[in-house]
């Protein structure tokens, strides 16, 4: 099969998506970005590849006439299990480096215990995986390495403290590992992962048993489908580090035009806020763009700004918006330079500013500062599309409506749920394009 690849590579994360000769999406994927942007355009190459094996996999089930094709919840299942068979292969990867860094002559003497609190360690992570990667399950991040980092600080600081060792000798340790494992991806057996998690969700769901065979014939046969990597296009904050040649190549503002076009044919303006930059976006109807706007020297007011914001009052980024909801006013916030947004925030929680309000102003500062982007872009046609990773940020979205109706009346406005995969889209589609000249 004949595949298009569309690779952004944000300054945050790493998207890629992948398209049949039709343009029908296949399947999508996103990574952590890296300082080796090589690495995570495999990783998020490789997460799309498996987004497209569990497509094709309905696909068969349909095929074979089987009712499951359409139960959401079954494939939600199969795939949560799939990605519990990932994160344990690459939790064994960093426990087995992890205990190979803890062989350093420099650790003779504590080498017994270290290894015993390394077990422990990881013996409790491996123990509580299954219920995280249940659909549902809590989870803050799809990223392995932000969900075993998470779970080695929380069990890892308590272990050492009992066996008598310093938890920042075995973090040291940690913290080496997770470079190695993170640069390298689960390389195991694909169809030995789907084969094992279809087993496990046939024994979880009553009723299914039955049609056990069927299932495993209908996923050898999505998995015998070849994926042939037919032309690929890059896009993004970090382009230029592509091993791709110059046609091979198109600018963000061009993919994220393109790609707002796909997913919404009467899209005019697009507002993109990703991670380093916000884009004012005007396009034509054919998706080409016609003129555009971006934000000047800094990431002020961007997703990197958020960011900072979170880690300065010690919450998940996706913890923001949900509190910035419950505000019952909004605190006026005068910069959106991330320089002084940490002085700024600490002044006004010490005068005594609820959290919930200081974190209202500050997404209606940003939103203010996209705003003053758009306006100088031409402004707002209908339709309007709103893409990346601020896009689903629901406060960030609330403030949006509000200004856009203010300033421009009633206008639709468009926020996918995939939208972060909106510069993927539009690279995956000019590399689809590419083959008919």
């Amino acid at each position: 099969m004949q595949c298009f690849i569309g690779i952004d590579l944000g300054s945050t994360t790493t998207k890629a998506m992948l398209l049949d000769e039709n343009f029908d999406a296949l399947g999508s994927g996103i990574t952590n970005s890296r300082s080796n942007y090589e690495t995570a355009t495999a990783v998020a190459k490789q997460e799309a590849i498996v987004s497209a094996r569990l497509t094709l996999f309905r696909r068969a089930l349909r095929e074979n006439g089987l009712a499951v094709a359409d139960d959401e919840s079954f494939l939600v299942a199969v795939e949560h299990r799939f990605r519990l068979e990932q994160f344990l292969e690459q939790l064994d990867d960093l426990r087995v480096t992890c205990e190979e860094m803890a062989t350093d002559p420099r650790y003779k003497d504590k080498r017994a215990t270290l290894h015993a609190v390394l077990e422990e360690i990881f013996a409790r992570i491996r123990a509580e995986a299954p219920e995280m990667y249940k659909p549902g399950g809590a989870r803050k991040s799809d990223f392995f390495r932000d969900i075993a980092g998470s779970r080695f600080m929380q069990i890892g600081e308590p272990v050492s403290r009992d066996a008598g060792l310093a938890f920042e000798l075995v973090l040291n340790i940690y913290d080496k590992a997770i470079i190695q494992v993170e640069n390298r991806p689960p390389s195991g057996d694909m169809a030995g992962k789907f084969q094992r998690a279809l087993d496990g969700v046939l024994v979880e769901l009553p009723g299914l048993p039955g049609q056990a065979a069927a299932m495993s014939q209908a996923l050898a046969q999505s998995l015998a489908v070849e994926i042939e990597e037919t032309y690929v296009v890059g896009t993004g904050y970090g382009r230029v580090t592509l091993p791709f040649p110059k046609e091979h190549i198109r600018s963000e503002i061009l993919c994220h035009g393109l790609g707002a076009h796909v997913m919404y044919p009467g899209t005019r303006t697009v507002l993109d806020i990703g991670g380093q930059d916000t884009k004012g976006i005007q396009v034509d109807p054919d998706g080409i763009v016609e003129n555009f706007q971006m934000n000047d020297r800094c990431a002020a007011g961007c997703g990197r700004y958020l960011g900072y914001i979170a880690d300065e009052m010690n919450m998940g980024l996706h913890e923001l918006g949900p509190l910035a909801l419950k505000a019952k006013k909004s605190v006026k916030i005068n910069s959106t330079c991330t320089v002084f947004a940490g002085a700024e925030l600490r002044d006004r929680l010490a005068m005594g500013e609820d959290r919930s309000d200081i974190l209202a102003g500050l997404h209606r500062a940003i939103v203010l500062r996209a705003m003053s982007i758009i306006s100088r872009s031409g402004g707002i046609r209908d339709e309007f599309t709103f893409t990346g990773g601020v896009a689903n940020n629901q406060a960030a979205v609330k403030e949006l409506k509000k200004l856009v109706r203010e300033n421009y009346g009633e206008v639709t406005i468009n926020i996918d749920p995939a939208s972060i995969y909106t510069g993927a889209l539009g690279a995956a589609t000019f590399a689809r394009r590419a083959l008919d000249g």
